[in-house]
């Protein structure tokens, strides 16, 4: 008799890395507003650590920059929305 049983093989994700701290030429200024482009999802919104991998550190100081870049209107504070008609 042969058990015909299946094995799930549990999935781990793999560990975020923070992209700053991978890369130290990378350097987190407001007046790049492509490098913060990346951290803000259609909305406008910033992402969450949990989804970028940043560090604390360099979350705050994104958070930080994104904010200026939005306040000298280098980023917009919220999505373009289309109105259809």
């Amino acid at each position: 008799m042969e058990n015909n049983v299946t094995v799930k093989k549990r999935f781990f994700p793999r560990k975020k890395v923070c992209r700053f701290c991978a890369d130290p030429s990378l350097v987190i200024d407001y007046k790049n507003p492509e490098l913060l482009k990346a951290f803000l999802n259609e909305k406008g919104m910033i992402i969450h650590r949990r989804q970028t991998g940043n560090c604390a550190f360099h979350q705050r100081r994104l958070t930080t920059a994104i904010k200026r870049a939005r306040i000298m209107a280098l980023l917009p504070f919220v999505a373009d929305v289309e109105i259809e008609e």
